[in-house]
């Protein structure tokens, strides 16, 4: 468990201190802090080889997968087993030096909620670098937020009309195809649910605001709003929940009160269109910016590479005053003593605290153990302890201060960094993001994921493996940053060079492959 008075940011040094980058393939495996009692293994490692410096006394006692922990010392059992700096966990039996340490020999420490103290916001200040883009290329809304695509989304209240509405959007695509290939328009989707009927309290009002925050959102230059008429989630109700809307952009119809509503949802998507044509890119500052930060299917390596690069972005994009969302509340458990330290004031610490112990209780409530994870994708990968996965999950929250805590559904207001209420399901948390407000989403994986959302999500490869076996998923190859030389500060410098690349109007390996959807987290009553 992370100590309650701990405040530092978690730094990658290799044994002789050397960064990783400098370091590179030469290097089979990495100490990822000074105090660690494990090495994780960079690549595959056969039993019976010794160890890099200054660790070559201590040989492998087996087979070890890249990504997975080999003991550097003797720990006896009921030890910590520390990586980050941190404890992971605690030792079920006697472990030997060059052992593997792993599921069979090391457990976690987490339990129920816990008693947090401030300390005073302890982030260091960040400044951003001469020589990076300052503006991209976006859509500026009549609200003044902006977009980094222009697309006409069809939003139902209630999963009765989810067909209606993906026939609505097909027969659109091709009945305007050549409005939308004059490039002013991106594209028609629709965004479709099982939800919005015989739900009822916080149940609904989260599909509400979640479905209301998509209607919102500036990447969606218009939107046609499709109801039935009976459902719990009335039409009307929903868009007054979404009082940031310009209703010159919007329209909105029951299907139960209209004749035809394929020909009704035409008809609409027409006019909406004649104003979209007039939009176009402008040049913004990168202050404008909101950027989701999300993790799936995540490796041993995913904390060393592309979550530390994320993290990277992440304070670049708060050092240049724009907005980075970060969610998956459960994969900060073990690990939130490291955000409440960088609470920017007493009221997100607390605000901060109750979101962690709060969602402990959900688990305990439901009669399951606030540990249950990593997944068994993320063990196979390396993972075993969600003190260690959560370790390598925070850094993609970078160092920035703490600046708004919000909960499911709630939009990002505060510059900074946010972090937001939501479990770490891949689709129901990255649409979270979406909804709060995230125009550009960065999802790190070391397993693969062909999954996209609606905002453009680029998908960052914890290892190079993957990157080469997945390329139609794989938008940039993290694993890059272990090749001999790479230089860790240049190669965030390149990311952010792409990433406004993207915003400005390059498209993903999600776009191109039309992967989008939508999910809503249940966890209510249903009549």
């Amino acid at each position: 468990m992370i100590k309650q008075d701990s405040g530092e940011r978690i730094q990658i040094h290799t044994p002789n201190g050397a960064s990783l980058n400098e370091v590179g393939v030469a290097l089979q495996g990495l100490q990822v802090h000074p105090r660690d009692n494990v090495l994780v293994a960079l690549q595959p490692l056969a039993a019976g080889v010794a160890l890099p410096e200054p660790f070559a006394d201590i040989q492998t006692a087996s087979d070890i997968p890249a990504g997975h922990k080999v003991a550097l010392t003797s720990i006896a059992k009921g030890e910590p087993v520390i990586k980050y700096g941190f404890a992971i966990g605690a030792a079920t039996t006697a472990i030997q030096a060059g052992e593997q340490v792993h599921s069979h020999n090391l457990s976690t420490l987490l339990s129920g909620q816990v008693d947090y103290q401030y300390q005073g916001c302890q982030a260091e200040p960040l400044s951003f670098p001469a020589g990076l883009p300052t503006e991209f290329m976006g859509y500026r809304r009549a609200n003044g937020k902006v977009g980094t695509r222009n697309e006409l989304w069809i939003i139902n209240t209630v999963g009765c009309v989810n067909r209606a509405a993906t026939r609505i959007a097909d027969q659109a695509s091709r009945h305007f195809a050549e409005q939308l290939a004059n490039g002013a328009i991106d594209g028609i989707h629709a965004f479709t649910h099982p939800f919005g009927c015989s739900q009822l309290g916080d149940d609904l009002s989260n599909t509400r605001e979640l479905l209301a925050g998509l209607i919102q959102h500036p990447n969606a230059g218009a939107v046609l709003v499709l109801g039935l008429g009976c459902e719990n989630n009335q039409l009307a109700a929903l868009l007054k929940s979404s009082p940031d809307i310009d209703h010159s952009r919007i329209r909105s119809f029951n299907a139960q009160q209209v004749e035809d509503e394929i020909e009704q949802g035409l008809e609409a998507v027409g006019e909406l269109l004649e104003v979209m044509a007039q939009d176009y890119r402008t040049p913004c500052p990168v202050s404008e910016l909101v950027m989701g930060m999300k993790c799936g299917g995540s490796d041993g390596l995913s904390g060393l590479t592309a979550n530390a690069l994320v993290g990277r972005i992440a304070d670049l994009v708060a050092a240049a005053n724009g907005k980075v969302i970060l969610t998956e509340t459960p994969e900060m458990f073990g690990a939130e003593q490291v955000f409440m330290a960088r609470a920017k004031d007493q009221q997100v610490f607390q605000q901060l605290v109750s979101l962690v112990n709060d969602f402990k209780q959900y688990f305990i409530d439901n009669k399951q153990p606030v540990y249950e994870n990593p997944s068994p994708g993320n063990k196979d990968g390396g993972l075993t302890t969600l003190e260690e996965k959560s370790l390598g999950a925070i850094q993609k929250g970078g160092s920035a201060p703490v600046n708004q805590i919000i909960r499911y559904g709630h939009q990002a207001t505060a510059e900074g960094l946010t972090l937001l209420e939501g479990p770490g399901n891949d689709a129901v948390s990255s649409t979270a993001l979406t909804a709060a407000g995230a125009t550009l989403l960065l999802f790190t994986t070391g397993r693969g994921t062909p999954l996209g959302f609606p905002a453009p999500t680029v998908k960052i490869s914890s290892n190079s493996n993957l990157a080469g076996r997945k390329p139609q998923w794989i938008d940039y190859d993290a694993g890059a940053l272990l090749r001999q030389g790479q230089d860790a500060t240049e190669f965030s410098h390149q990311f952010f060079r792409y990433l406004v690349e993207v915003a400005s109007g390059k498209t993903t390996r999600n776009e191109d492959s039309d992967n989008r959807e939508i999910a809503i987290w249940k966890n209510g009553v249903t009549l």
